[in-house]
């Protein structure tokens, strides 16, 4: 098993999504460690608060895909979720590391392969929990390689408020309101994370010039990593290219 090569990045940043998923059971300390040990630039994954305040790092709002068991993300505590063994990519229960990591955990992975850390906040958070995911990785000295993500908005602007000079970027997919979503991430510093097959030249360098800079997510087959690199695109986020 390995990884799609693509033989000219440019400048181009690979992310990881949900750590090297094409390879390992996403969202893993084995995902994650995958593509800790090649040459992406950063790691993404996705971070929900449980029903006794713990941050643990899955993508669904239940785990009933990853796992079979359907839990409540949110709903249950930490032990209740770490108990769980994940499916491996055969489909198969057994390996006793495929389990939900924390925060910290994979924090702690993204600092000792000396990625960045491509964090989203899954749903809408309270304002204070944000500060708390803030907190947590300030511990781990590592606040200066992580970059913020979200489909929620809110959530960005409270990070925001929070963290003046954060790297930040707004998931977003499907619009016709270009025009003026680059003005607002623009006037908020904010970068643009989209849905690949939305990405234009036009619209690269429209965000270019505004200061905004663009991730694409999720870039699976080489050509269409080609493409979006004449385009201009800053990164690209896959679950199998490097």
């Amino acid at each position: 098993m390995t990884t799609v090569k693509l033989t000219d990045k440019g400048s181009v940043r690979m992310i990881a999504h949900r750590g090297l998923s094409g390879l390992e059971t996403e969202n893993t300390h084995a995902a994650f460690v995958a593509a800790g040990n090649r040459s992406h630039y950063g790691i993404e994954t996705d971070v929900h608060k449980t029903a006794d305040g713990e941050f643990v790092v899955i993508h669904d709002d239940t785990t009933a895909r990853v796992a079979g068991d359907d839990l409540s993300v949110e709903g249950s505590t930490f032990e209740e979720l770490r108990a769980l063994l994940l499916k491996q990519k055969n489909g198969e229960k057994g390996r006793t590391d495929i389990r939900i990591p924390t925060l910290e955990e994979y924090i702690g992975i993204c600092k000792q392969y000396d990625k960045t850390a491509v964090l989203e906040l899954k749903n809408r958070f309270e304002k204070e929990d944000i500060a708390e995911v803030i907190r947590r990785i300030e511990a781990q000295d590592y606040l200066d390689h992580v970059v913020f993500i979200s489909f929620w908005y809110e959530n960005l602007l409270d990070l925001r408020e929070l963290l003046p000079d954060q790297p930040v970027q707004f998931l977003t997919g499907v619009r016709d309101d270009w025009d003026w979503l680059v003005g607002e991430l623009a006037s908020h510093r904010f970068g643009l994370d989209v849905q690949w097959g939305q990405v234009t030249k036009e619209l690269c360098d429209r965000c270019h010039q505004a200061g905004v800079d663009v991730n694409c997510w999720t870039v699976d087959h080489p050509d269409d990593a080609a493409r979006l690199i004449a385009m201009g695109v800053d990164y690209i986020t896959s679950n199998i290219l490097e």
